[in-house]
């Protein structure tokens, strides 16, 4: 077969899975952006800002493992569009109390609980799936490369698009758009040819498979070692999401569109960073990009909590957002690569929970932080913990990949 750039788009239900997110992400992003300018309008409170943050990802923490064990025994397909449906549901909800104007924090945390719940499900189930979307087992890490630059050009686009729609209209139509922007999503879904679901797991207590998985996971170094990594990064590093419009705010002194710049310049450095992983051909040399990320990701921190120039601001989230998606795509290829297909559900949970659960404690540990000694002299602290991370990595990646060559070897990596 003709070798292309992006051999992932060559299957027709990866193309379909990639239509219809990009268009929902970009409103997942506007949602996200509307959500926390939309706590600070209303109570001028860094902590709330983390309580909210928290309240959405912490979900993910407790049941992310169980959503593994139910996505190793159930169609992924399935799963994901009752997931989508219940995503839906919950962002109209919240576009009809912005938009009436009865809105309360309290309203917003009970929500955000909600979607962390659908969170913990459709993250390993989304992750899980990517496999069975592509036809040929080699186009999968493009095809989780080609994920993380969707991803991340919502991300450029949605905060952009939300920044002037909150300035000019308010936050409730970003709700509104984000719900309906779910049906192109599932549409996708609905379009695609799945073969049908086969159950490689035995059945069994779920808290025996959950053991199962983290044995597996915590036992092997190489998993080990990405995992703690990805947690780490996610607790200190990934604190900036709900920090950024204090900075706007009070120190750049502007509105909801300096907010959507500074979020638009983090997803230009994720997008560019998503657009070299998906251009690469090989995973060989992974291992560095997970051990580069947290120190560009930290070196991007410290430039924006010393910033009081919206230009260095804007330069400065270019570097955040390349170091986040570095860490994210990286570790996601290298583990969705090595797993066992029987496991893969249960890895991508630990994955899920290693990342998106460790985000809500760093969110509340921020919130804290910021109100005890500012938001900027917590991004400075955060980014000098990530350069350390990455020093540590470094150090292990040689032994690292020598435990890894083997498998490499048997699964013919060193062939390609």
């Amino acid at each position: 077969m003709k070798k292309t750039l992006l051999p992932a788009l060559r299957s027709r239900n990866y193309q379909l899975f990639f239509a219809g997110q990009g268009i929902s992400l970009i409103g997942t992003w506007m949602t996200q952006l509307a959500t926390i300018w939309l706590v600070y309008d209303l109570t001028n409170s860094a902590l709330m800002l983390g309580v909210v943050g928290f309240s959405s990802q912490i979900p993910s923490f407790f049941l992310a493992p169980f959503g593994g064990v139910f996505v190793d025994r159930f169609s992924r397909y399935r799963t994901l569009i009752g997931t989508q449906i219940l995503a839906m549901i919950q962002s109209l909800i919240l576009a009809v109390l912005a938009l009436t104007g009865v809105i309360q924090v309290w309203q917003i945390i009970a929500l955000s609980l909600f979607q962390g719940f659908i969170n913990a499900l459709d993250a390993p189930a989304r992750q899980a799936f990517v496999p069975e979307l592509v036809e040929g087992r080699e186009d999968l890490a493009n095809a989780i490369a080609i994920n993380s630059t969707m991803v991340n050009g919502a991300r450029l686009i949605g905060p952009a698009i939300g920044g002037l729609l909150i300035a000019a209209v308010g936050a409730g139509y970003c709700f509104l758009i984000d719900g309906l922007s779910y049906i192109a999503v599932i549409a996708a879904l609905l379009a695609m040819k799945v073969k049908p679901w086969k159950n490689s797991v035995t059945g069994g207590n779920p808290l025996q498979k959950v053991k199962e998985g983290f044995v597996y996971a915590f036992s092997f170094p190489p998993i080990r070692a990405v995992l703690l990594q990805s947690a780490l990064v996610s607790l200190l590093g990934l604190q900036n999401t709900i920090l950024v419009p204090i900075i706007a705010e009070e120190v750049l002194k502007g509105g909801a569109e300096t907010l959507g710049f500074l979020m638009a310049a983090s997803g230009v450095g994720a997008l560019s960073g998503g657009i070299y992983l998906a251009t690469r051909q090989t995973i060989l040399g992974i291992g560095k990009f997970i051990a580069l990320a947290p120190a560009i990701l930290g070196i991007g921190l410290i430039s924006f909590s010393l910033s009081r120039f919206l230009p260095l601001s804007l330069f400065s989230m270019l570097f955040v957002g390349l170091g986040t998606i570095l860490q994210i795509a990286a570790s996601n290829t290298f583990l969705q690569t090595i797993v066992e297909e029987d496991k893969r559900g249960r890895l991508m949970s630990l994955y899920t929970m290693s990342f998106l659960g460790m985000i809500p404690i760093g969110n509340l540990l921020g919130g804290v932080l910021a109100n005890r000694i500012g938001a900027t002299n917590t991004l400075l602290f955060d980014g000098i913990a990530c350069i350390i991370f990455s020093i540590i990595f470094s150090r292990q990646l040689p032994a690292l990949r020598q435990i890894m060559r083997p498998i490499y070897e048997q699964k013919g990596i060193f062939n390609k």
